[in-house]
């Protein structure tokens, strides 16, 4: 009788001789700020993903073998994403998550896309979660990078919809917002949506990102400028401070938040936020079948209902799960290029409506919610008597920005 390993030997060289390879787990990889004062975030995109890859294991995995989730921190910045994405394709990741930071997605989309360059083969893919930067999908678009969250003018749009159908925009807005890629495409989202808003830009501040400790004089100049609406893209403490400092101040004026769901805003602002709007890709109030399954199932899994940028995160790693169901393995493993040209294609049912992958610049097309913070919402948020009450769902189709002319995709033949 031969030994063991003589035997594993041949089998070996069995496959190798046939041009077959051993099958070897697909690797899923999470590059995000995990740790620090800015990790809350971050730690709600992976748990996004940590949900759709225990969804893809209960379903079999994937070419017959449990996919993995390997986590890397990058520190708040993006040299160390840069650093910690090398350490991902040394470990074999092939599909790249993150979310929290426009600029840090911008530093991973060009370090993927230039590596893709380097080694044609070995390609891995950047599934952007909520870095909305509009360059993004515009002059820095390319065939490995995917957002499949919703961009400033989607979200201004929705939100200004419904504040106005509602009767509570007003005609004097002020815009505040960081001084960065993204704060930057909000305040023009702002300004451009005037137009169909009814209303007047009375002042527009950007400033300094996650840096400013007290919000008081930027209360101030809110107050004294008359506006009857705030509207602002901030997130993470930026948006925290903000809230807090207007609840001390006592301001008197309505926000259009597009991050208000924020886990801590409710909570710092009090009273204060009551009659506040926010757009957003989820509301845990949708009355449909998909919804209350949804956050159930999220709800058993990590035990709080889906809340901020987790449910964006989360449809988002579904597109690519669903993609999958139709990429067959080439010698063992996934070819990325494969599963790109799927995913243009892919379409699903999220709870709120179809969302799909826009080819032209891979931007997702997706449903957005509108609601208001109301003590009559069913969730409450933040161990408050508040919560999101849900006011209007629009479909992908009646929010979406066009392809911008600056994106020119080049594709692998």
């Amino acid at each position: 009788m031969k030994p063991y390993r003589q035997i594993a030997g041949g089998l070996v060289a069995m496959y190798l001789g046939t041009g077959m390879a051993l099958a070897a787990p697909l690797k899923f990889g999470i590059i995000d700020t995990l740790s620090g004062p800015q990790s809350s975030t971050g730690q709600l995109y992976r748990n996004a993903m940590r949900f759709v890859v225990d969804h893809i294991n209960s379903n079999g995995g994937w070419n017959g073998e449990p996919v993995q989730l390997l986590e890397y921190d990058n520190q708040g910045g993006p040299a160390g994403a840069a650093d910690k994405l090398k350490a991902a394709i040394s470990d074999g990741v092939q599909i790249v998550g993150q979310g929290a930071s426009s600029a840090i997605s911008a530093q991973i989309s060009e370090d993927v896309r230039k590596y893709n360059m380097r080694n044609p083969g070995k390609e891995v893919v950047f599934i952007n979660m909520g870095g909305d930067a509009l360059e993004l999908t515009g002059e820095k678009c390319h065939f490995h990078h995917f957002r499949v969250s919703g961009n400033a003018p989607v979200k201004i749009k929705a939100m200004v919809l419904t504040m106005k159908e509602e009767g509570v925009l007003g005609t004097k807005v002020y815009s505040i917002n960081q001084n960065y890629s993204w704060g930057q495409d909000m305040e023009q989202a702002i300004v451009d949506a005037a137009s169909f808003g009814g209303y007047a830009v009375v002042e527009k501040t950007l400033h300094d990102t996650n840096k400013i400790q007290d919000f008081s004089p930027y209360v101030a100049k809110i107050a004294a400028s008359k506006a009857e609406t705030v509207m602002t893209g901030n997130w993470s403490n930026d948006l925290l401070l903000l809230m807090k400092a207007s609840k001390a101040a006592g301001l008197k004026v309505r926000f259009g938040a597009v991050f208000l769901d924020q886990p801590g805003n409710i909570a710092n602002a009090g009273e204060v936020a009551l009659g506040h709007y926010i757009a957003h890709t989820f509301n845990a109030e949708h009355a449909s079948p998909e919804s209350e399954k949804f956050v159930k199932d999220f709800t058993a899994k990590m035990g709080h209902f889906p809340q901020f940028i987790e449910p964006q995160g989360t449809w988002g790693m579904m597109l690519v799960a669903e993609a999958l169901k139709n990429v067959k393995a080439e010698k063992g493993v996934l070819n990325v290029n494969t599963l790109a040209k799927t995913l243009e294609t892919t379409k699903i049912k999220s709870p709120l409506g179809e969302m799909s992958m826009r080819a032209a610049d891979h931007q997702a097309q997706l449903p957005f919610a509108v609601s208001v913070v109301s003590k009559a919402a069913k969730y409450k948020q933040d161990g408050t008597d508040m919560g999101f009450k849900l006011l209007k769902v629009y479909r992908a189709e009646e929010i979406a920005s066009p392809v911008q002319a600056s994106c020119r995709m080049q594709r692998p033949n």
